[in-house]
């Protein structure tokens, strides 16, 4: 199974940079931002060489509150590891366990909306016991608007107790002055962060220990400006120097850039050997000892390395045991700029051994960075042929196409490589340029361009890809055409078929690869066809395939065909176990408890979702176990239970007092037909409002049913018959194209009353009759009074046929088998096993084996397989 997988978090990113031991104490800034810290934002913004950093370091250090730190850079132009890396910082520092709870809503990025995400992050901060703040620094490196938009997203939602830094070189890309007219945006801008001549003397006399008279310091200020880095490279200049008057004189008198000038004059002081090995590490983002030796061809990088820090020489460590390490900006700025304009084929040959010496130690974020910063696009290639399925998983869809475009037009990348972009073009909507890849791929295949033993790999991602561009486009008809091409030439290859489409989603037709519960006829026949194809090549097992197979026993079981439903539903239940997919097991047991309860039998609904949330207890994580307890508590509540519902409820738990979130939406609807059952309509409706428009942000049908019939009904409950019939009518008019039957019909009597009240109620309104029409079709589907109960067998034959599994069970029972071999044959728990026989006793009309069998007997079923096998 290929499944997201937890990406090295590099801790040197969410640490602050460790700075000398003494520093000038900005006290005056530092005591802004504490006062800040009482608002939501404070910015500081300043061009490089400002002092930035190292005053949000002070800040990190000193102040009493917990503090998280991001250290940015250009890779973090990617929603999903910017999130991840924001995470992860609040764990090391404020939350520990942070990044296990987030977990199950990192994994849907990105075709998880980044709102609910930050919904979710807030309401966990939201309990913190203490105040806490956020530091990004150099947020200037982010240009991804959707980032900009989540991080506003993200201020607007911060609880009280939480304050976020930012520092940047340019002014922020999103507008803030809202907070700004509320008090609750402090700037420190450019001017405020030039050290002042009391700064600048504590600087050179204590720090740097220059003992620089009054008129010098003031003449270096006057020069400099009070920059920071200016004030910096002066000491270097200055150090092993006795001549302080003349030099700073000479410094006085320049008309060149100041900045340029001290550069050049700092590196002509540095020995050959010293100046050749800063130059030459100026290529690395960040480095350590053995990445130095690789791109310099030495053995002694890290005893340079300490020497660079112990003269300060614009080094900063990013870790507490000096390990891994990066030069101020200011100074690689410039280091590499002159690299690039005066040895530019030494910058290539430096960028490709850095790449290969972090390929080596499976650093390949960095190793194709520099593949590609060499242009060495046929090592960029094969690096990336290796690690594109995991930044994949990753959701790092971003990343990967910035990657891509860096490659010149035409590159002709390993097949392998090539479908997995075009499936990435697929996945971020790119439907065109994914079908002009895809054709090439294919007029390289006719023509023969690709080795006979890679033929049919290439085929079979084809067809992996066209399937994922049909369903997410609709671009029906051109599969058919294809699928019939390919049908007899599908190999065996397992790269593609098997993703792990769901991470978090307790129904799978609620995640994008259900379409979001977009059902269709032409999606359910091709549905069907792609599993046949699948399974006459032995693929019945592969995930794309059981994922298919569980998004139509969803399909079938909202179209009211619930026997259909039941055999898709037990054709994933073995593999869903076998292999322990949760994504897979939690929707297949609500399925199967569903067709439960509509087929009358509420108490096999209840054993089978305490004995899946036993399952799911000892072998998924914690999340996964709380939708099947909402759903245990809905059975109860159908029971007339309602104390047991709310024991169940008690376990989930959920903030209340906060607004719930759209991952936990089954749940939520679980508290609210609690609340109710308890008379308790107006915080119900509350939690519903809030919870409603989540739903329609993230373009979840099933959402934008499920809450206004739920909103109908508990009006309905209040007596506002026309607000019950307004949101009846908003959600047959989302439901209505897909012929919803069973969010309906479960809602059982009190739902048939509003649909009735709905369809009496004239309108003139084409719209509205047509969604009458569809009411009084709905009404068709709902128990008839006078109806029988469900029957009794008699002799002339069962209630329901069995199913194939429920045959091999009951023939295992007349052999003898105990339930223990029973599961072990079918690679089921023994609870489930006890949940299958319940099934099977409820269409005998028994309540034991030997009744069972007695029954089977009398039937004559034994002899009759042609009756009951379906």
């Amino acid at each position: 199974m290929i499944r997201y997988s937890e990406p090295v978090v590099l801790k040197s990113k969410i640490s602050p940079p460790l700075t000398r031991e003494t520093l000038v104490a900005r006290d005056r800034l530092l005591h802004k931002i504490s006062k800040g810290v009482k608002g939501r934002l404070t910015t500081v913004c300043a061009p490089p060489g400002f002092g930035k950093t190292t005053l949000l370091c002070q800040f990190f250090r000193y102040n009493e509150q917990a503090a998280a730190w991001v250290s940015l850079d250009e890779r973090d132009n990617d929603l999903a590891r910017f999130w991840r890396y924001v995470v992860h910082a609040v764990d090391a520092a404020i939350a520990p366990g942070f990044a296990e709870l987030m977990a199950p809503v990192l994994h849907t990025f990105p075709q998880g909306s980044v709102d609910t995400m930050i919904d979710v992050m807030m309401n966990e901060l939201h309990s913190l016991d203490r105040p806490a703040a956020l530091i990004l620094d150099d947020y200037h490196c982010l240009y991804d608007k959707s980032i900009h938009e989540s991080v506003s997203y993200m201020i607007d939602s911060l609880p009280d107790n939480v304050h976020l830094l930012i520092a940047s070189r340019t002014e922020l890309p999103f507008s803030t002055a809202k907070w700004l007219v509320r008090d609750e945006r402090t700037d420190i801008p450019a001017p405020h962060m030039l050290f002042t001549s009391e700064e600048a003397e504590i600087f050179y006399r204590e720090v740097v220990n220059l003992p620089l008279s009054a008129d010098n310091i003031a003449k270096v200020l006057g020069v400099t400006e009070g920059w920071a880095a200016g004030l910096q490279l002066v000491s270097l200049s200055l150090q092993e120097r006795r001549d302080y008057e003349r030099l700073v004189h000479t410094f006085s008198g320049i008309d060149l850039n100041i900045a340029d000038y001290l550069f050049h004059e700092v590196l002509s002081r540095l020995s050959t050997e010293l100046y050749e090995f800063v130059l030459q590490t100026s290529v690395l983002q960040r480095m350590d000892d053995s990445i130095c030796d690789t791109v310099t061809l030495r053995g002694d990088s890290r005893l340079v390395l300490e020497q660079l820090r112990s003269r300060n020489l614009f080094i900063v460590a990013l870790d507490d045991r000096h390990t891994w390490f990066r030069y101020h900006h200011v100074f690689s700025e410039f280091l590499r700029t002159r690299l690039r304009h005066e040895h530019p084929e030494q910058w290539t040959r430096l960028n490709r051994l850095a790449s290969l010496g972090f390929a080596e130690r499976g650093m390949l974020d960095d190793a194709i960075d520099h593949a590609i910063a060499a242009e060495d696009y046929a090592l960029a290639s094969a690096l990336l042929d290796k690690h594109i399925l995991t930044a994949l998983l990753r959701g790092e869809f971003a990343t990967l196409l910035s990657w891509f475009a860096c490659f010149p037009a035409r590159t002709a990348w390993p097949p392998q490589l090539h479908l997995l972009y075009a499936f990435l073009l697929v996945v971020t909507g790119q439907f065109e340029r994914a079908e002009d890849d895809m054709r090439t791929v294919e007029i390289r295949l006719a023509n023969g361009e690709y080795a006979p033993e890679i033929r049919d790999h290439v085929r079979s991602g084809l067809f992996f890809v066209k399937a994922n561009l049909m369903f997410s486009s609709g671009r029906y008809e051109q599969w058919y055409a294809f699928a019939e091409r390919m049908n007899e030439l599908l190999p065996e290859d397992p790269v593609f078929y098997n993703f792990n489409y769901n991470e978090s989603e307790p129904l799978v037709r609620r995640t994008a690869f259900g379409l979001k519960g977009a059902l269709s006829d032409e999606a359910g026949k091709i549905g069907r066809r792609f599993v046949q194809m699948l399974e006459a090549r032995g693929w019945k097992d592969s995930l794309i395939n059981q994922y298919v197979v569980q998004t139509l026993a969803e399909s079938m079981y909202e179209w009211n065909c619930l026997e259909e439903s039941r055999q898709l539903s037990e054709q994933v239940e073995k593999v869903s176990r076998a292999k322990r997919i949760p994504g897979l097991f939690v929707p297949n047991r609500i399925t199967q408890a569903r067709i439960d309860i509509a087929e009358g039998r509420l108490s096999l609904a209840g054993e089978t979702m305490d004995e899946a949330i036993d399952f799911a207890s000892r072998h998924a994580e914690y999340y996964w176990v709380r939708p099947l307890r909402a759903f245990r508590a809905r059975i109860h509540l159908l029971q007339g239970r309602i104390e047991e519902a709310a024991e169940q409820v008690a376990l989930l738990p959920l903030p209340l007092d906060l607004k719930p979130t759209y991952n936990r939406e089954m749940e939520v609807l679980s508290v609210t037909r609690l609340l109710g059952a308890l008379g308790k309509e107006d915080e119900a409706l509350r939690l519903l409002g809030q919870l409603k428009p989540q739903g329609r942000r993230e373009g979840c049908l099933i959402s934008m049913i499920e809450i206004p019939i739920q909103q109908a009904l508990m009006e309905q409950r209040r007596g506002q018959s026309g607000q019950a019939l307004d949101f009846l009518h908003e959600a047959l008019s989302v439901a209505e194209p897909y012929t919803y039957i069973r969010s309906f019909v479960d809602e059982g009597p009190a739902m048939a009353r509003l649909l009735q009240q709905y369809v009496t109620r004239r309108s003139a309104s084409e719209t509205k009759t047509r969604l009458s029409a569809y009411a009084g079709k709905l009404l068709g589907w709902f128990p008839q009074p006078g109806d029988d109960p469900p029957a009794v067998p008699s002799s002339a034959g069962l209630v329901e046929a069995l199913t194939p599994n429920e045959w091999r069970m009951l023939n295992g029972i007349r052999q003898g088998a105990s339930n223990k071999q029973i599961a072990q044959e079918h690679a089921l728990s023994e609870g489930t096993v006890k949940v299958y026989l319940s099934r099977i006793y409820g269409k005998l009309g028994v309540s034991s084996r030997t009744q069972a069998l007695l029954r089977a007997q009398e039937l004559r079923l034994f002899d009759r397989q042609d009756f009951w096998f379906e």
